[in-house]
Parts: structure tokens; sequence; C-alpha cells
């Protein structure tokens, strides 16, 4: 096969995390928005969001709000639920790699009326013995 003429970069960890940030964020957005939604079913979906992603490697924590009131209308009788719009998710991710620690957020800006995602941080990690994991280990979800 031939080479490739496209030249490899050599990403720093700072720069490996904050696409990585953006890979989370981006694919969680666009593969749950759609999902059926309620007040009742809305904090087990945020739980189950957050226990999807933390699977993936170098995530040290992640948070899920998904407010089901800010979404279109409202079903009545067993169709009482709305679909999980931009405007009703909240998400913060954090990821760790060495010394190196982002922490990225996700969030609709009435303003631009549009789903924003933004680096909140970029630093040394707050507990040096978090890590990179890897992605087939079980793991309790903390906050960002």
């Amino acid at each position: 096969m031939a080479r490739s003429s496209v030249p490899r970069a050599n990403l720093s960890r700072r720069e490996a995390l904050l696409f990585e940030a953006g890979i989370k964020l981006g694919g969680l957005f666009h593969q749950y928005l759609g999902v059926p939604v309620s007040a009742r079913t809305a904090p087990g979906l945020a739980r189950t969001i957050e226990r999807a992603v933390a699977l993936q490697p170098f995530v040290a924590g992640i948070r899920v709000r998904i407010d089901p009131t800010l979404g279109g209308p409202l079903g009545r009788g067993r169709f009482a639920y709305r679909y999980l719009m931009a405007e009703m998710l909240e998400v913060r991710v954090r990821l760790v790699d060495r010394d190196v620690e982002v922490t990225a957020r996700l969030a609709h800006r009435p303003d631009l009326r549009y789903p924003l995602m933004s680096v909140v941080s970029v630093r040394a990690p707050r507990n040096r013995r978090s890590g990179p994991r890897p992605a087939n280990r079980s793991r309790r979800t903390a906050g960002p």
C-alpha cells in the first residue's frame, strides 16, 4: 500500500485531550438527541449517558443534566413524553492524561439558539493518580 501524503500530526497531550473532549461531547450530542424522555425518565437517561461515556479512555468524570421541561410539546396519556432536544442538555466532561486535565462543556446558548461545546479549563490534574483508564474496566462516574 502506498504511503499517505497526509502528514501525521504530533499532538501534545493537551491537544489530544482537547480533541477527545470534542469527540465525546459531539458523539454524545448526536447519538442521544431524539430519545423519548419525560420528567420521570430524565434522571435515569442522564445516568445512562454518564455511564456510557465514562467507559471511554481518559474520562475521569462526567455530569449530564437533562431538563425535560425545556422541550417541545408534551403528548397525552401514554404519549406524555418529549424527545430529547439540545435545549434540555447540559454536560460537563473531565479528561485526564498524566499531567494534563481538560474540562469541557456542552450547553444550549439561548442567545445563539445553538448547543455550544466549549473548553472550561486546561490544567494539571487535581488528583495526580488519575489517568487514562482502559475502556473495558467498570468504574464509578465522578463529576467534573
